[in-house]
């Protein structure tokens, strides 16, 4: 009898501690939850329909005359002479100021559409950037098996190691560059506020002397020099001697699956649908976290040549990868890409003439959940749908604008309650 009292105090015992591990978690999972609403209040979306793969071809078939049959969107189309599978297990390094917002929301509508897996971060839209990343920035990691995540594509700065923590073995990476002087331009505006900029009256001053404005230990020093570079995990105020750079060049070649061109986004955008054996219809998109005219300059030519010295590691870096691009274009077939680019670029109008009433900046949007977020000086732009679309193609013009913030917060709280039983 002793011995039985014994093991029922015992077993009250585990379930008094399981009881409070549990609420441990519960507690953790709220405060975390409540972390990442608080670093940004975020427009809350009213979206009502859950589609599914079938309902969005369907979807897509409203919205504009183009045939989207079951059998393309499960093998692709137009893929040469290769037979291929779609890709779904994706991991992009979200680069900053290169359209990478955009292609983000290809991959959130993919995923969505598929009820793929997202690595989200613990924090709202980075992983604890800009320090290095860790798996332990990874909402619910370690306790989900590492086969269950899909698709990771929050900001970071990169850590190969880390990332093969938490994404499956045959995971496709890839990154997105682009112009350096174009870049810096977008930085220094965008911004603006970050402690290398904040003391230059303009981008001219700050690279009269650049070296007296910013030093590698300042916070966000990544914004102001070789951003890419930086981004990518490297040292963005090493030597720039050909060695570091043909080391830099070709540890990124070696790591990355394909390297996208910002400049030639809808060249970037058929190569990403050929090698992830995805459709044209996967990859339609808009341009999403583009600033108005009136925050832009013009660069004179002595400008872009001090952004070039400045950034002497992202420049050669974005040449190499230029260059690497045309040649996979080449083996791609400049026909077969032009036809391409051609029939992209005409589902993207007849999308666009269905959806969008105009691109306007934020105080002239009409519906508040698509305001974009506005750093800096720059004033960053929406869109404004056309009135008296019908729910279905509301909502799937709604994912097409709507802008990071909202739509990753949105798919956070959907497969965070899809998680909890």
């Amino acid at each position: 009898m002793a011995g039985c009292g014994r093991d029922r105090n015992f077993k009250n015992v585990k379930v008094g501690y399981g009881f409070v591990i549990i609420f441990g978690i519960s507690m953790i999972i709220f405060h975390c939850y409540n972390a990442r609403r608080q670093s940004y209040k975020i427009p809350t979306l009213s979206w009502t329909l859950q589609p599914s793969e079938k309902e969005w071809r369907e979807l897509l078939q409203m919205v504009h005359n183009v045939n989207v049959s079951a059998k393309n969107v499960s093998q692709g189309e137009n893929h040469g002479s290769r037979s291929c599978q779609p890709i779904k297990n994706i991991f992009f390094l979200k680069t900053h100021k290169t359209a990478s917002s955009s292609i983000m929301n290809i991959l959130f509508r993919y995923g969505e559409s598929r009820n793929l897996e997202f690595a989200f971060p613990i924090k709202i839209h980075h992983f604890n950037y800009s320090s290095f990343f860790s798996a332990l920035s990874v909402f619910g990691f370690p306790a989900r098996k590492r086969q269950h995540y899909n698709i990771m594509c929050h900001h970071m700065r990169f850590s190969l190691a880390q990332v093969e923590e938490v994404m499956p073995n045959n995971t496709f990476y890839f990154t997105i560059l682009r112009n350096p002087v174009t870049l810096m331009e977008s930085s220094f505006a965008y911004f603006k506020e970050s402690p290398c900029f904040t003391r230059a009256k303009n981008l001219e001053t700050f690279l009269s002397n650049p070296s007296r404005f910013c030093q590698k230990d300042l916070s966000n020093s990544g914004y102001a020099k070789n951003v890419m570079t930086f981004d990518l995990g490297f040292n963005h105020f090493g030597p720039d001697f050909p060695k570091n750079i043909k080391l830099l060049t070709q540890t990124v070649d070696i790591i990355f699956d394909l390297v996208l061109i910002t400049e030639y986004f809808d060249e970037s955008l058929v190569l990403l649908k050929d090698a992830l054996c995805w459709t044209l219809n996967d990859v339609l998109s808009f341009p999403l976290n583009a600033r108005s005219d009136r925050s832009r300059r013009i660069l004179s030519r002595e400008t872009q040549e001090s952004i070039k010295r400045w950034n002497q590691l992202d420049w050669k870096l974005y040449v190499y990868f230029n260059n690497s691009f045309w040649n996979r274009v080449e083996k791609f077939g400049r026909e077969r890409m032009k036809k391409e680019v051609e029939e992209l670029r005409k589902r993207r109008a007849q999308i666009s003439e269905k959806c969008l009433y105009n691109q306007a900046d934020p105080n002239q949007l009409n519906d508040e959940s698509l305001i974009p977020y506005q750093s800096g000086s720059a004033r960053v732009l929406g869109y404004n749908l056309k009135p008296a679309l019908k729910k279905h193609e509301q909502e799937l013009c709604d994912r097409l604008v709507v802008p990071e913030l909202q739509y990753s917060e949105y798919l956070f709280t959907k497969q965070l309650k899809r998680a909890t039983p």
